[in-house]
C-alpha cells in the first residue's frame, strides 16, 4: 500500500511517525473519510469543507487543502484504484513538538496524512436492514468537530459488536443524538425527522445529502430533538454515513424497530443516493 505523509508519496511500511507527535500525545488533530465509487469521490468538497471547518475550529493551522485534493488522484493511481469503489482517509495533527499542552511554536508544521482503502460495502445491511443499540453519550462537548480523539466512539462500537449490532446511537438527557460513525433518523406519517445539528452531533455530509434529496422528492423534513420513547413510535428508522450510507434500522435494543424491515421512504432514499453517487 502507498501512502501519503508530508508532501511524499511512499509505501506504508516505510512511514516512521514520531512518538511526539501531537496525533499519538493528545489525539490533537482531525480527520476525513470520503467513499469513491467508481473512481468518483462523493461529495469530496463538503468533506473538504468540513475538514476546513475542523481545522479552524482546534486552531490548527493548515492552508495545504487544495494540495491535498490534488494529491488524491496521484495516490489512488499509486494504488491502482482508479476504477474501484474505495475509501480515502485524510488526517492532519497538530505536529511534532515535545511534549506539553500549550501549543507548539508556529514554526511547528502539521503532520498530514492520506491513505486509501478498498471500501468493503456491507451490501446485507442495506438490502436487509441492521439492529443497533442504545448506549449513553460519554463524549466530550465539541462533537460537531470530526476529532481524531475517539476513544468513547471505539467503546461504544464494540458493545454494539459484542451485543451483535451494527451500530450504537448515543443518548444524552434522554435524546437520541447519533451513533458511534453515523447519524440517523426517522419516519413518521410520511417525515424525515432527524436531530438538529448541536455541539453534540456531526454535520454529517451524507446527512445533508439525504435532507436535500427528501426535500427534492417533496418530503417534508423536520430538525429536532428526538427523545428516546419516541423512537418506537416511528414508522422507519435508518443510519445515514459515509460508510453506513443509507442503512435501514429494524431493531433497537432487541427489540422490532419500524416495522422490523426497510420501509418504502428509506428505499426511495437508498434509490436517490446510488444515483447521485453513481453506483
Amino acid at each position: 500500500m502507498i501512502v501519503y505523509w508530508n508532501g511524499v508519496l511512499m509505501p506504508e511500511e516505510e512511514l516512521r511517525i514520531s512518538p511526539n507527535d501531537r496525533g499519538l500525545q493528545f489525539s490533537d488533530g482531525v480527520y476525513e473519510v470520503v467513499a469513491a465509487y467508481g473512481g468518483r469521490q462523493y461529495r469530496l468538497e463538503n468533506h473538504l469543507n468540513r475538514l476546513r471547518r475542523s481545522l479552524g475550529e482546534l486552531r490548527i493551522a493548515f492552508d495545504g487543502i487544495e494540495a491535498l485534493r490534488k494529491a488524491v488522484p496521484e495516490l489512488v493511481a499509486a494504488n491502482k484504484f482508479e476504477k474501484e469503489t474505495f475509501l480515502v482517509y485524510f488526517q492532519i495533527t497538530r505536529g511534532t513538538h515535545k511534549r506539553g499542552h500549550p501549543f507548539p511554536p508556529a514554526s511547528v508544521a502539521p503532520n498530514v496524512y492520506l491513505a486509501v482503502s478498498q471500501f468493503e460495502r456491507h451490501q446485507k445491511e442495506f438490502d436487509q436492514g441492521a439492529p443497533v443499540i442504545l448506549v449513553g453519550d460519554t463524549r466530550w462537548a465539541r462533537c460537531d468537530i470530526k476529532t481524531i480523539a475517539l476513544l468513547p466512539n471505539v467503546l461504544a462500537r464494540q458493545q454494539a459488536v459484542e451485543a451483535g449490532a451494527a451500530e450504537a446511537l448515543f443518548v444524552r438527557d434522554g435524546m437520541v443524538l447519533e451513533g458511534t460513525h453515523t447519524n440517523w433518523a426517522g419516519v413518521r406519517a410520511g417525515r424525515l425527522v432527524t436531530p438538529g445539528l448541536s455541539n453534540y452531533l456531526l454535520p454529517g455530509v451524507t446527512r445533508g445529502a439525504v435532507l436535500e434529496m427528501c426535500r427534492g422528492m417533496g418530503v417534508a423534513v423536520e430538525e429536532r430533538s428526538v427523545p428516546e420513547a419516541e423512537l418506537s413510535l416511528f414508522d422507519e428508522l435508518l443510519l445515514i454515513g459515509t460508510t453506513a450510507e443509507i442503512t435501514p434500522i429494524t431493531a433497537v435494543n432487541g427489540r422490532p424497530a419500524g416495522g422490523g424491515k426497510p420501509g418504502p421512504l428509506t428505499r426511495r432514499i437508498q434509490a436517490a443516493y446510488r444515483q447521485e453517487a453513481g453506483f
